[in-house]
């Protein structure tokens, strides 16, 4: 069921990948000043991968070198979804349809905050991620990658690259309330 019992973790805080992880929110305001201040899309896009390549490194390391400890479990998590968020509220200025995989994504994010919580709480596992919310994720990074360098991007290139981004989003959103519906039933 894709379940992952719940480990002792580094009590550690200065770990790399804590490290990388708050390097990555501090990325955020440049991101915006970038954007949103400087209007200088190319360099937006610089920072862009790098915080996505930061945020693989970091995933890297603390697997390989048994490097996780609780602080990372929740710095990297809302290091990537402040980024992400940011990043689409910033595009939004540009691409009104960007309203689509905000919403989505926060509610599917509310939800899984919620439920997560629940089945920690009733079952005492926690639930890693699925593939698709990995895909999903990756999907929205090439999105936003696209609006980013590609300043005149054609209407159409645009809505559809939003509209897969957003069913894909959904479709995760979907799976995971099934695992963890099922997960929250069991026991």
């Amino acid at each position: 069921m894709g379940m992952k019992p719940k480990t002792n973790s580094n009590p550690q805080i200065f770990t790399i990948p804590n490290i990388l992880s708050f390097f990555r929110l501090c990325l955020i305001p440049l991101i915006i000043w970038l954007y949103c201040i400087e209007g200088n899309y190319l360099w937006t896009g610089y920072v862009l991968i790098l915080s996505g390549i930061t945020d693989v490194v970091d995933g890297f390391i603390a697997r390989q070198f048994h490097m996780t400890s609780d602080l990372g479990k929740i710095l990297d998590p809302v290091a990537d979804k402040l980024t992400q968020t940011v990043m689409l509220v910033c595009l939004l200025v540009r691409f009104p349809l960007m309203i689509c995989p905000i919403l989505l994504m926060l509610a599917k994010e509310v939800y899984m905050g919620v439920s997560g919580f629940l089945v920690i709480r009733k079952t005492g596992v926690v639930l890693g991620a699925h593939w698709h919310g990995k895909a999903a994720t990756v999907l929205l990074y090439v999105m936003m990658i696209f609006h980013v360098f590609w300043k005149d991007i054609p209407n159409i290139v645009s809505t559809g690259l939003i509209a897969i981004c957003t069913v894909f989003i959904a479709v995760s959103f979907v799976l995971y309330g099934i695992r963890n519906t099922r997960a929250l039933k069991t026991q």
